[in-house]
């Protein structure tokens, strides 16, 4: 009688005896609160990106708040933003009370769409955020010309460029997310970067409300502690290792799939990829195809997930998003991070295979 098949997750952080013993350091130290290692922290990051400074926060949900605050959006300001996103965006904005103007994407990249960004523009128009979808860089080229100031939302794209330019080093602002499965992970956290030190100032002014010279009703703790950031060093001498592992696993991917029948991830000309989804595109529309595929992948111990759970006008019972509409039909994601093994990735291209046949099958 057969076992039950091990559980390949969808997601899994990559940790190991390094992170342990940064840990147990900060706990030997008496020091857990923000301190040196945070600092320590942001000036690696901003390093990596090559920008001038950092404040880490306690979330990356955090991190989009406190860069809506900085650049003074406030109550009737407009944020532009993609439908087909996480939550998060929506939150931040409607935390500091502005109005959320959601906007299509483009169907090849599931990135925003700089055309629809531009129609969207009005005069009560504050800022827009650019996430980088599932580790492919948006066109910051074309939404440099929307003419309105950027947020760049590097949560899934660390280490990835555009036309030469590190992701992150375009926009006034970039928010990183580093939860417990995204490129670096500390648990939770967030960070705030840019080239401004005027901004960064504000941001860290905006972090912390004790023995301030005056009161800041803005003001709030999204500190980040010195656990998180100790495993964020550590994580951060290790992701180009972990890029490389992302990558290798992707072209695995790519090359036992190029057959199979499934929208495979397109990388533009100028652009690269950095995987942190591996995102499979099935050649029926209707969601329930996407559902079943994920429950039968399931059934196999293949944990596959929508890379995005609901768009947003979804939410908000709003029409007028085709690509986005689509996406949320036929996009699905498989698993990839770099502590999977290579018995794993074979079994994940094997089951998905399968159900790609199925999905011809259906189709005809």
């Amino acid at each position: 009688m057969k076992g039950t098949p091990a559980v390949v997750p969808h997601s899994r952080p990559t940790l190991g005896q390094e992170e342990s013993r940064a840990l147990a350091a900060v706990v030997r130290s008496g020091r857990i609160a923000q301190g040196p290692r945070v600092e320590q922290f942001e000036q690696g990051v901003a390093a990596f990106l090559g920008l001038a400074g950092g404040v880490a926060l306690s979330s990356g949900t955090t991190a989009l708040e406190t860069a809506l605050l900085v650049l003074g959006v406030e109550a009737g300001d407009e944020v532009i933003l993609p439908s087909y996103v996480c939550s998060a965006l929506w939150l931040a904005v409607m935390r500091v009370g502005a109005l959320p103007r959601l906007v299509d994407i483009a169907p090849d990249t599931y990135a925003i769409s700089p055309e629809a960004a531009r129609k969207a523009v009005t005069a009560r128009t504050k800022a827009m955020i650019v996430p980088h979808p599932f580790g492919l860089p948006a066109d910051l080229t074309a939404l440099e010309g929307v003419g309105v100031p950027i947020i760049e939302d590097c949560a899934q794209t660390l280490g990835a460029l555009e036309r030469g330019r590190a992701v992150g080093t375009v926009g006034l602002l970039t928010v990183c997310s580093f939860y417990a499965t995204k490129l670096l992970c500390t648990g939770e956290g967030g960070m705030l970067l840019s080239n401004d030190q005027a901004l960064l100032e504000r941001a860290r002014a905006l972090r912390d409300y004790d023995e301030a010279p005056a009161l800041d009703a803005a003001a709030f703790n999204r500190k980040m502690t010195e656990l998180q950031a100790a495993m964020g060093l550590v994580q951060l001498d290790r992701l180009r290792g972990f890029l490389d592992r992302r990558a290798a696993i992707a072209a695995r991917y790519s090359a036992a799939l190029a057959d199979s029948g499934l929208g495979l991830p397109f990388v533009p000309e100028g652009r690269t990829h950095v995987f942190y989804r591996y995102v499979v595109r099935f050649g029926g529309a209707a969601p329930h195809l996407v559902e079943g595929a994920i429950a039968r992948l399931a059934a196999r111990g293949i944990q596959c997930r929508r890379p995005v759970f609901r768009p947003l006008h979804q939410y908000l019972g709003l029409e007028g998003y085709p690509a986005s509409e689509e996406a949320f039909a036929a996009a699905l994601s498989i698993p990839l991070y770099p502590s999977m093994t290579d018995r794993e990735v074979e079994r994940t291209i094997q089951a998905v295979r399968e159900e790609a046949c199925r999905d011809r099958r259906d189709a005809r």
